[in-house]
């Protein structure tokens, strides 16, 4: 038996139906990191087999689990842990550094990369004239093939000339072009999945997303990048360090 399952305590004489309390049990152990990302999740039958569950409660259990997003259920391959982005608020980083230090490994589905005329709010943020052109790049961002996030980026045609050049990381495409970013603010905020942006991370229209916008600096503090990410909430943490000061006297 796979001595995780057995911290799983399940009680019929409660009110708590079995399948709430096998899907909170297991849900806390991923969270804990019990299961890694990537790693093979016990099956229905072995779930119900060791448990002494039902197959049905076993399959409902892991159904709330695929809802929240901790797992995912391939039919004929078994079901997965989910990876799960716990971005630091404190660090400038690119999504692909991010995920790559952390194990996963990250990819991106690419969806307009073009030259194009800035709007009247992307010129004056980016400290641009009206006729200024722009590099405006969309994409779905993964990690180990889920997507996680679809991004909207959109920079100075003199800092990004050629936005077909960006195939991975656009930081690092910067980075080579001799204008590494340097400094960001970021604001986020949650929104409502409207239709266009639901059917590209695969989540019901109306649910929340978590909007992550990125306001970016080259070195001489000039704009560089705009940029919005809408993040699947089930995949995402955002985490921050605090500290105290000492009392004075």
């Amino acid at each position: 038996m796979d001595p995780r399952l057995s911290r799983i305590m399940l009680d019929a004489d409660i009110a708590t139906p079995l399948y709430h309390q096998l899907s909170r049990q297991l849900g806390d152990a991923i969270e804990a990191g019990r299961w890694q990302a990537g790693e093979a999740l016990p099956s229905e039958r072995a779930l119900a087999d060791v448990l002494h569950i039902s197959r049905i409660t076993a399959r409902k259990a892991l159904e709330q689990l695929a809802q929240r997003g901790l797992i995912r259920r391939t039919h004929g391959s078994g079901t997965f842990i989910a990876p799960r982005f716990n971005e630091p608020l404190t660090r400038l980083a690119s999504f692909t550094e991010l995920l790559t230090q952390r194990g996963f490994t990250p990819s991106s589905r690419w969806l307009s990369r073009r030259i194009d005329s800035p709007t009247s709010e992307e010129a004056f943020r980016l400290g641009l004239h009206s006729n200024a052109r722009v590099a405006r790049l969309k994409r779905l961002r993964l990690a180990d093939d889920v997507v996680m996030a679809v991004e909207e980026s959109c920079l100075p045609e003199a800092v990004l000339p050629e936005p077909e050049a960006v195939e991975t990381s656009l930081y690092k495409t910067l980075e080579d072009l001799g204008r590494p970013i340097m400094r960001a603010l970021q604001h986020i905020t949650a929104v409502n999945a409207d239709a266009e942006t639901a059917a590209l991370v695969s989540v019901p229209q109306g649910e929340a997303l978590l909007a992550v916008t990125r306001s970016s600096y080259l070195a001489d503090g000039s704009p560089a990048e705009l940029s919005v990410s809408y993040c699947r909430t089930h995949y995402y943490d955002f985490m921050v360090e605090l500290h105290r000061r000492p009392a004075s006297g």
